[in-house]
């Protein structure tokens, strides 16, 4: 593996902000002063990681005639089971930037 200049903790604390905003990849990237395209790469192999969907662009899984099969409830239990693991982890992930940055200010 590469030499990062970025840290473990700051890549992931930026995928949970483009994953958990409404503001654009490009705007936070901008904001973070971070390449577009590195972080729009942390953010896909996060989700591969965490097998969550790649939807891509100018797709929506909301569009009128989406004829999608209603999940069974085994089903719905694994990808409940799924998304709660990942809400854990980006909780855990915000406890440690909270105390890191409370750290700083101190």
């Amino acid at each position: 593996m590469r030499n990062s200049k970025y840290t473990r903790e700051f890549r992931d604390s930026s995928v949970q902000l483009v994953i958990n905003s409404n503001e654009s990849t490009a705007k936070i990237a901008k904001d973070l002063d971070v390449n577009e395209k590195t972080l729009y790469n942390w953010v896909r192999e996060y989700k591969k990681e965490h097998n969550i969907p790649i939807i891509p662009r100018g797709y929506s899984t909301t569009k009128p005639g989406n004829n999608s099969i209603r999940e069974t409830a085994e089903e719905e239990a694994k990808r409940l089971r799924a998304e709660n693991k990942l809400l854990k982890q980006e909780r855990d992930i915000l406890k440690k930037a909270a105390a890191y940055f409370a750290k700083e200010v101190l």
